[in-house]
Parts: structure tokens; C-alpha cells; sequence
């Protein structure tokens, strides 16, 4: 009961004058109770420390011995005078041909395995992100104009949704399709649905294939994620129908994987690249936002209404070695997170008919904290592939005290060390799913204001836009100038299942601010008051 109280925050809502009944022209006040965001840094499970230590153990063992190796053979070579070590190896030694000869076949053979089985790095050309027509621009007033136009809400409804956007951080510029406000129209048809995504993709990939100088016929690999509109034929389909790409393109479509489904696309990508070699790779990551609207009355499925907007990503990867002195990023990690086998949070994020039989996506109260303990299993895997040695000694030594001793009085009173990401990472793109999700995770990872400016700064100006919003962020900092050579970028994202997924990039070079993004004509109004 105590633990469950601890996750649970109250709030006093003023609800106005009571306009009629025995208590008319009273004012009446409400009782609202949410589920907090757990404090997972305080209860981190031994086990997924474990699980992390045991990913970097079996990819750094080579980087463990060779320094031993060295250090022995070099304190043997020192141990010996210039004149001693040339007579050891010319005077008291014999050759002969074929001993030679061999040692420098198994030599060569060694080296040629060596650099034949090792993965070879994946590189992020370029990327763009679709910018839709001003003429889909949508401020939070016309939102519940058009709203009540559409006869589809009653005034309760439209109420709950105007509080939410009061409070979700996105601002007046953001985009949505307009079908979802024609007055008793089904916005949800195939029709409407292939022209939004077909509108989004291409304006993106049309883009990236003119930045990038690439054919679309030099494509080898292709991943498109949409969570909700899932035709038959694909969108991967329609995109290489559109572009008449190859024959013998290795194709793929993710669907119903949530907002997180970009960072799995990238992953799903890496490893196609790797096992094929057919060298390049294009993601594209977008979510058709007629098909997340919903016309009913059910609140937990009014909320995505007031929280998903149009967007659209497309990202050119290669595994070329020549394309490192045109790329921008490589990718050194990916860590992906499931929490599918627990029942709430497999209905946290839950697509179902109403009472009505109107279909819709429904959002549980317990998703916020379905979360926490999803980003707590990903952050302790992730934490010792990325963070200084420094800061994993001290979390791992903490974690080990309380394990070890739990019924120690020190343990007891001592907070666990909190690892500091900022020491791992210079940018952070997190999910933009709400200010208060933002909110919740910069207080529990201790980032400050400005780690989280591009998130805040891409919910503001373009709303949730479900898996293509860490690239909208990552695109805010490259319109900055921010990102330099070295630099390490992290995104992390959330999606339904319940999944949580972080991908770790490094600058190969000093980004210089791009000629072609959606933020130029608004770079200079950010970071600004996002509660406008």
C-alpha cells in the first residue's frame, strides 16, 4: 500500500461556479489523482546492472588483454640493452626460408580474419524532416474551433481536450491533416490514410535523395515504420513503386511498434547493412495522424487527439567506408528495452473500440509508470557502454553495497549514487511525447534546462510526432550549430508494447548548419517560453 501511495501525486482542480442545481453559483472544486513517474534511479534492479556490465565484458574483452599483452612484452624488451635484444634476434636465433615464409602467412591469414569479421561501422549520411503546407498549421484555439465545427465532440469532450493542450507544450504553429475535422466524416479511410503518409514520405525522402546525391536505385535496404496505417500493398511498397527502386531491395515494414519504432528501424537497418552488405540504407519514420484521431467520448482515448501530430523523417545509412568523409554521425550503440511480457504494460498503449464500437488508441493511467520502469531497465544496460569508468565504479559500487548488505544501517540511509549522464553525452533527444513526461525525466536523470531544449523546443514548434520526433530535435541542434566534432548524441524513445530504446551517435565531423531545414524560418525564436 505505502509503495503504491508513493507513486501517486493529488492535485486541487477549480471546476468554476456551479451553473445550476441546489448548489448553483457555488464554486465547485475536484480532486485529481495521477500516478507519478517512479523514482527509478532509486531502485535499480542488480539484475539489469548484470545484464550491462555482462554487453560491455563480451565486446571489450580483446580491449582488456591486448593492453596486458603489451605491457608484459614490453617490460620484458625493456628489461634488455639495445645490443643484448639484437643478439637475441640475429645472433642466437636461425631462420630459415619456409620458417619465415610461414610465420608470415599465419600472419597475414590472422589479420585478414581479423578485419574480415569485424562489423564494419554504420554511418548516418544525412537525414531530413518533412515540413508540412502552412495551410495544415493548427493553433490550440482553432484546434477546438474546428473541433466543435466538426459536430463530432460534445462540449465535455472539447473541455477535457482544451485542458490537456493548455498544459501539453506544444505551441500554435503545429500541423495536422484537415480530413480529421470534416463535419461526420470518417477520417480513417484507406484513401485518406495512403495520402497523408504518401504526402510525408516523399516530401522527406525527395529531400534526403537531393541533399545526399543518391539514386534511389543505389538503395540496397529499406525500413519504413508507421505504428497505425498499415495498408495492403506496404508503405515500403508505395515507396518503391514511386521510386522504381531495384529489384533485389531487402524491404521491411514496421507497424503497430509505437513511437519508439525509429530507434528499431535504424536497428533493423544496421543489421540488414551488416549481414548483406549491400551498402546503403534508408529509414523513414512517420505515423498517419487520421488514423490516431478519435471522434468518441472515452477520455483515455481522447488524449492522443490533443498530442499527435503530422511528421515525417527519412535517414540515409551506409556501411561504405568511403562514405566516412561525407557523413555525419556514426552509430555506436543501440539498446532496446521490452516490457511486453507484463500485462499493464502491454495495455498502456492499447488500440480498441469504445462503448460505441469507435475504434481509438487508448492511454492507461499506469503508462507513466510503465515507462519508468521501462527507461530504468534500458538507462542500467545502456549506463556502462557509455558512461566513464569513474561513474561506473561508484553506481556499480553502490548498487553492490545495498545488494550485499541490505540490512546495514549505512546502506539503508545512503541514496544510491546517481550516474551522471551529461559526463556520457553532450545532446540529448528525448521522445517529445508531453511536457510532463520531459519534465519527469529531466528530474529523475538530473539534466538541466538546456539538455532538454531541443525536446521542449520540437514539441513546441511540431507537436508529438510519434517516432520522428528525435530527428526534429536532432534537427533543432544542427540548425543551432551545436554539434561538433566528438560530440555524442543520445535518443531515447518510448512506444507501446511497452518498449523504451536508446540509440547513441558520434559526430565524425563538425555539423555546420544546414542550407535545407525545417526549423529555418523559426531557429531564432528557441529556446523561448514554451508554455505561450
Amino acid at each position: 500500500m505505502a509503495r503504491e501511495q508513493a507513486l501517486l501525486s493529488t492535485e486541487i482542480v477549480n471546476r468554476g461556479v456551479e451553473p445550476s442545481g441546489p448548489d448553483a453559483g457555488s464554486p465547485t472544486f475536484s480532486v485529481r489523482v495521477r500516478r507519478r513517474l517512479p523514482d527509478f534511479l532509486q531502485s535499480v534492479n542488480l539484475k539489469y546492472v548484470r545484464l550491462g556490465y555482462h554487453y560491455l565484458i563480451s565486446h571489450g574483452v580483446y580491449l582488456a588483454t591486448i593492453p596486458v599483452i603489451v605491457l608484459v612484452c614490453g617490460a620484458e624488451l625493456g628489461s634488455l640493452s639495445r645490443d643484448e635484444l639484437w643478439a637475441k634476434v640475429w645472433g642466437e636465433a636461425t631462420y630459415d626460408l619456409a620458417t619465415v615464409l610461414a610465420f608470415l602467412a599465419v600472419l597475414a591469414f590472422t589479420i585478414s580474419v581479423y578485419i574480415m569479421s569485424r562489423p564494419r561501422p554504420v554511418y548516418l549520411i544525412d537525414f531530413a524532416c518533412y515540413k508540412p503546407a502552412d495551410a495544415l498549421k493548427v493553433s490550440k484555439a482553432e484546434f477546438i474551433d474546428l473541433a466543435r465545427k466538426s459536430g463530432k465532440f460534445d462540449e465535455e469532450s472539447l473541455a477535457f481536450q482544451s485542458r490537456l493542450l493548455a498544459k501539453s507544450g506544444i505551441g500554435d504553429e503545429s500541423y495536422m491533416p484537415r480530413c480529421v475535422f470534416e463535419p461526420n466524416a470518417n477520417c480513417a479511410t484507406m484513401k485518406e490514410g495512403r495520402a497523408e503518409a504518401s504526402t510525408a514520405m516523399f516530401a522527406a525522402l525527395d529531400e534526403l535523395f537531393d541533399k545526399c546525391r543518391v539514386r534511389p536505385k543505389d538503395v540496397g535496404v529499406l525500413v519504413v515504420n508507421c505504428s497505425l496505417f498499415n495498408p495492403t500493398p506496404s508503405l515500403s511498397a508505395m515507396i518503391v513503386n514511386h521510386y522504381k527502386m531495384r529489384g533485389n531491395i531487402l524491404s521491411y515494414n514496421l507497424g503497430g511498434m509505437g513511437c519508439s519504432a525509429g530507434v528499431i528501424a535504424v536497428d533493423l537497418a544496421r543489421d540488414m547493412l551488416q549481414a548483406s552488405g549491400a551498402g546503403l540504407a534508408v529509414v523513414v519514420s512517420t505515423e498517419a495522424v487520421s488514423f490516431t484521431w478519435y471522434p468518441g467520448k472515452r477520455r483515455s482515448m481522447l488524449i492522443p487527439n490533443a498530442f499527435f501530430r503530422a511528421g515525417c523523417a527519412a535517414v540515409l545509412l551506409s556501411n561504405r567506408r568511403r562514405d566516412f568523409h561525407r557523413a555525419k554521425y556514426q552509430l555506436e550503440h543501440v539498446v532496446r528495452t521490452h516490457k511486453g511480457a507484463d500485462d499493464r504494460a502491454f495495455r498502456s498503449v492499447y488500440q480498441e473500440e469504445d462503448e460505441q464500437r469507435i475504434k481509438g488508441l487508448s492511454i492507461s493511467r499506469d503508462l507513466l509508470e510503465v515507462g519508468g520502469h521501462a527507461l530504468k531497465t534500458n538507462i542500467t544496460t545502456l549506463g556502462p557502454l557509455v558512461l566513464p569508468f569513474s561513474e561506473q565504479l561508484l553506481f556499480f559500487a553502490g548498487v553492490l553495497f545495498r545488494h550485499l548488505f541490505p540490512a546495514s544501517s549505512k546502506a539503508a540511509a545512503a541514496a544510491p549514487y546517481i550516474p551522471d549522464f551529461k559526463r556520457a553525452f553532450e545532446h540529448f533527444c528525448m521522445h517529445a511525447a508531453s511536457g510532463d513526461v520531459l519534465e519527469h525525466l529531466q528530474a529523475n536523470l538530473g539534466l538541466r534546462d538546456a539538455d532538454l531544449e531541443a525536446s521542449r523546443a520540437a514539441l513546441h514548434r511540431f507537436g508529438n510526432t510519434s517516432s520522428s520526433s528525435i530527428w526534429y530535435e536532432l534537427a533543432y541542434l544542427e540548425a543551432k550549430g551545436r554539434v561538433r566534432r566528438g560530440d555524442r548524441v543520445w535518443q531515447l524513445a518510448f512506444g507501446s508494447g511497452f518498449k523504451c530504446n536508446s540509440a547513441v551517435w558520434r559526430a565524425v565531423r563538425r555539423v555546420r548548419r544546414p542550407a535545407r531545414s525545417p526549423w529555418l524560418d523559426c531557429i531564432d525564436r528557441y529556446p523561448a517560453r514554451m508554455d505561450a
